[in-house]
């Protein structure tokens, strides 16, 4: 159920989940001091975790050491902070079958007009996740930000890519760009692995993330009514998330 920061919640909250991008930081950029502030005011009431769709070192990176459990790679990678060293406890692999996206992939581009891109077309991560750079891994992130901010040029894709990757969980990913994982990894799943694992129960649980429609990295939460908060504009967080301090 999506959550109306003005109503607050209706059962008291122990978890609170967060997405990266576009919820806490900019694509790929540092946390503004002020989202790095609240992160530290809601830790001393709530455990927190990170739950991301790229790796756990990046994602620990980007967050400039902040210590933090982080779910990562759709549920793929965990990794916990303990007496101040970063460690990775949990790493899930699957063989990409290469050959299959490179031929498909590059079909996609020619029919659809992607054939100019900076860097390669497609990354295949040690997980087995693999991302399809519509613009490619090495377009500059101030122009994989404006490329598709309301994910519409991805959208007409995304159905037959869908059909096409019948064995993956296909996300519109980043922001210019899809991720695939095997089927049965989502933020939802993921989260509540996790959830079972600590002692919490479902109601206890709220997540915070920016990309809940169809194909969107956090869309599993939405359909599979967990708690949530929309967070349409990352720079307001604090405004957003004051009435859980």
């Amino acid at each position: 159920m999506r959550i109306n920061s003005s109503e607050g919640v209706c059962s008291p909250k122990k978890l609170l989940c967060f997405d990266l991008d576009g919820t806490l930081s900019q694509h790929k950029s540092h946390l503004p001091e002020a989202n790095k502030a609240l992160l530290r005011k809601l830790d001393a009431k709530y455990k927190l975790i990170m739950v991301g769709a790229g790796n756990a070192p990046r994602i620990y990176n980007q967050m400039e050491q902040f210590p933090i459990d982080i779910i990562a790679n759709y549920g793929m990678q965990e990794s916990v902070v303990e007496n101040g060293e970063f460690k990775i406890i949990r790493e899930d692999t699957v063989a990409a079958d290469r050959d299959y996206f490179n031929t498909t992939c590059q079909y996609l581009r020619e029919k659809y007009g992607y054939t100019e891109y900076a860097g390669g077309h497609l990354e295949f991560h040690p997980s087995g996740m693999v991302t399809f750079c519509l613009i490619g891994s090495g377009a500059r992130i101030e122009d994989k930000v404006v490329f598709d901010p309301d994910r519409s040029k991805r959208r007409v894709l995304y159905d037959e890519i869908c059909s096409l990757f019948p064995e993956h969980a296909v996300y519109i990913g980043g922001s210019s760009s899809f991720d695939f994982a095997p089927k049965k990894y989502n933020k939802y799943d993921a989260i509540m692995k996790y959830a079972s694992e600590h002692g919490y129960a479902e109601e206890e649980i709220l997540y915070i993330g920016d990309d809940f429609g169809d194909g969107g990295g956090d869309s599993h939460v939405r359909i599979y009514g967990m708690d949530y908060v929309q967070v349409d504009d990352y720079t307001k967080l604090p405004e957003l998330l004051d009435f859980l301090l």
